[in-house]
This record gives structure tokens, sequence and C-alpha cells, in this order.
């Protein structure tokens, strides 16, 4: 049964579903979602009740779909880029999952405060991680493999030094500088001001 499977997924393959119709309906769909939620092209009020323009957002979406499928570098960058988001997704469920298993009954199981924001910049760089390695170059190398090769071969110069002082020097800054001060406590000195 196993083999009539695998057969089945190949002709899929052969008929062009992965290549074709699913990142069609992918890009399709995220377009469309997108301009039906900012309203880029605008409302027309039917009954007091305003309505997306569905026409001009479905076209729009209809023809960024075939010329995203026209290219097969993009198709490719997508095929791999949502195949490794959906393993970066896969692998936060099984960390969610592990640190259920210290909690209690009825707890929730969530991340609050700085490490819900350290994870959320984990997660942020790893999906841009995927998609620069997802871009192919002229050579076939993925975007992500350059950058990491050019940063390999310059690490031991000033220039990337440099570089690495001044990230460290901002982000030193930028922590020491931040407001601390509970929204409502500042919130209560500034209108404490005006009663005498």
């Amino acid at each position: 049964m196993a083999s009539t499977f695998r057969d089945t997924i190949q002709f899929f393959a052969d008929l062009g579903v992965y290549d074709v119709i699913l990142p069609f309906l992918l890009v399709f769909t995220i377009v469309f979602a997108v301009l039906e939620k900012t309203r880029i092209f605008g409302t027309e009020e039917l009954g007091g009740v305003k309505y997306t323009k569905k026409n001009l957002n479905s076209i729009v979406a209809f023809v960024a779909a075939f010329l995203v499928i026209a290219s097969t570098r993009l198709v490719a960058a997508i095929n791999e880029s949502v195949a490794n988001v959906v393993l970066l997704l896969m692998v936060s469920i099984c960390f969610l999952l592990l640190i259920g298993s210290f909690y209690k009954e009825g707890e929730d199981v969530a991340l609050m405060g700085s490490w819900r924001k350290f994870f959320m910049v984990i997660m942020f760089i790893g999906v841009v991680a995927i998609f620069l390695q997802a871009i192919k170059m002229d050579s076939g190398e993925g975007v992500l493999t350059f950058i990491l090769d050019w940063i390999r071969s310059t690490w031991d110069s000033a220039f990337t030094s440099a570089v690495i002082l001044i990230v460290i020097a901002v982000v030193f800054i930028l922590y020491i500088t931040a407001d601390q001060r509970p929204k409502d406590a500042s919130a209560g000195g500034g209108s404490g001001g005006g009663h005498h």
C-alpha cells in the first residue's frame, strides 16, 4: 500500500500539482486576503454597508499568482520556504509540548513577558533565514549561504570587527536608554502635577 500512495504522489507531481496548482492557490489566497484586508482599491457602499471591491481584488490576485508560477525560480523558492516554515512551526509546537509536561492540568502553557519577545525574535530570524536560503543565485547557491561564506571569509578583517562593535554599542545604548518605568506610574505622575 505504501508504494501505491507513493505512486499517487508521483502522479500528482507529474501533473504539476506541486509546481503549479498549489503555489498558484497559495499566492492567490495570500494576495487576495491582503487586498481584502487593506482595501487598497477602495470600497463600494450598498444599502449603507461598505463592501470591498472583490472583482478588482480577485483579478489582481489572479494575475499575481499567474506571474509567480511563470517563474520556476520563484516557485522553487516558495515550495522550499513554505516547507521549512512548517518545519519551524512543528519545532515550536514540540517545544511547547515539552514545556507543557511541567505544568499542572488547567494551567495555560504560554510564554509571557520577555520570553515571548525573545522567541518572537528567534522565529523572525528563522523565517528570514529560511527565505534567504530559498532564494537562489545564478550559481545555484542560496543567498544565506553566500552571506555566511562572505562573513566567514572577512571575519578577521577590521571592517567586520567595526560592524560588530557598532551593533553591540547600538544594542547597549538602546537597552540603557529604554524607558523602564511602568505606564501607570508615568501617567499618574503627569496628571498629578495639575492639582494643588
